[in-house]
């Protein structure tokens, strides 16, 4: 089994500027230790794209502190190999969440 070792990006919204009803996501990253479970690499033809798109199906199992657990409804992304990958599902088996991996992140992240 592989291990893990690197950040967790979770969101929330934050009204910019106070009082103008506008709100933009706000990335917090936690570095977190864990183990790849299930490792999948996946590609899916879609009809009117040039290149297929690619999709991980890979499972990782951090160990979540108070703040990731209190917060995994908000957890956006993992940077897993080097890239930024979506959140697909979440699993809280405490004291641990399951990722599960899909396609690359293009949104916000931490400054």
């Amino acid at each position: 089994m592989a291990k893990f070792y690197g950040p967790v990006g979770y969101g929330e919204s934050v009204e910019s500027p106070p009082g103008s009803g506008v709100y933009k996501d706000v990335i917090t990253e936690r570095i977190c230790y864990g183990d790849v479970i299930t490792n999948i690499r996946r590609t899916q033809e879609t009809g009117e794209k040039l290149n297929r798109d690619i999709t991980v199906e890979n499972a990782i199992s951090v160990l979540a502190d108070a703040v990731l657990t209190n917060n995994f409804f908000a957890i956006r992304y993992i940077k897993w190999m080097g890239v930024y990958w979506t959140i697909n599902t979440i699993e809280v088996r405490s004291p641990r969440l399951i990722l599960r991996l899909g396609e690359v992140y293009n949104g916000p992240r931490a400054d």
